[in-house]
């Protein structure tokens, strides 16, 4: 599989990606734990088909300590036991934020009292940014085709 185009090494989408990447990096300093944010952008990836997405933070989790164990039940989050509830939350929210398109309400009150039981406001925020941040990546390589497999943990800094 090749993709429609150079996507990365284009400089007009590196400008584009530079806006994106300076959002995903202010979201990630929010206190909301490094498993935690890998977790979410995980399973919208998988929603999502994202090979290149689902192979770079599987590969990044695995980097950062992540258990192979959790990482193969991450798309079976809600009948696995080795999710803290706080992750289980915040695995909801990312599931009906990334599927706002099938569900008339997007994100149940239900889903967000529960993360929000195990996130302060800033987290919330980080989360929710997250989530949207990770479902444009999704897109833009879905979109483009980029393949999966050749990512190296930190390759993009």
């Amino acid at each position: 599989m090749e993709p429609r185009l150079d996507f990365f090494g284009n400089p007009f989408a590196g400008k584009i990606l530079k806006h994106i990447n300076s959002a995903a990096r202010a979201a990630s300093e929010s206190g909301v734990p490094t498993a935690t944010q890998e977790l979410v952008k995980i399973r919208a990836s998988q929603i999502n088909g994202c090979g290149f997405c689902t192979d770079m933070h599987t590969k990044d989790a695995t980097a950062a300590g992540e258990t192979q164990q959790r990482l193969n039940l991450v798309a079976t989050w809600r009948e696995a036991t080795v999710f803290t509830e706080a992750e289980r939350a915040a695995l909801e929210l990312s599931e009906q934020g990334t599927r706002i398109a099938d569900a008339a309400g997007g994100v149940t009150d239900e889903a967000w009292a529960g993360a929000a039981k195990y996130y302060d406001e800033d987290q919330l925020v980080a989360l929710l940014s997250l989530v949207a941040i990770i479902n444009a990546y999704n897109r833009i390589n879905v979109i483009n085709q980029q393949p999966a497999g050749g990512y190296r943990p930190g390759q993009f800094g």
